[in-house]
């Protein structure tokens, strides 16, 4: 079922007051992943707690280190249902995972967080997994 999207903007807003690029629709999500040479951080949103109380905070104060994925990027699970389809064809060997942090290099899967290594955890030791991941990758 999808939200009102007043009620999902803030959630939206989250992300892409960052700076990560929104993808709403499977065109953008090819236009955005289809070259992974680069190092890009994929978001897999959610409207459910752990995406508000630990997924989105993390990657906000992971993103504060200095090294970071120059591409950023985000699909909204259950709201953009095909765009969140094809983002989750670039996110190999994982099974559907809301929310989930994927950080793609070179057309693989470089580094990944699924929802149960979110659900449960601190924002601060989610960002601290995504720091290591980004000074080894990017």
């Amino acid at each position: 079922m999808a939200y009102p999207e007043m009620m999902l903007a803030p959630m939206r807003q989250d992300l892409t007051r960052l700076g990560v690029q929104e993808l709403r629709t499977p065109e953008d999500v090819q236009q955005a992943l289809q070259d992974t040479s680069e190092p890009t951080l994929l978001v897999v949103n959610s409207i459910c707690g752990c995406a508000a109380r630990n997924a989105r905070p993390a990657v906000a104060m992971a993103l504060q280190n200095q090294k970071k994925p120059p591409r950023l990027t985000t699909v909204f699970a259950g709201q953009d249902i095909e765009a969140t389809q094809a983002a989750r064809g670039y996110i190999h060997g994982y099974p559907p995972s809301s929310p989930s942090i994927a950080l793609l290099k070179d057309g693989d899967v470089a580094f990944m967080l699924e929802r149960h290594q979110i659900e449960g955890r601190s924002a601060d030791a989610i960002a601290e997994d995504l720091v290591n991941a980004f000074n080894q990758h990017c």
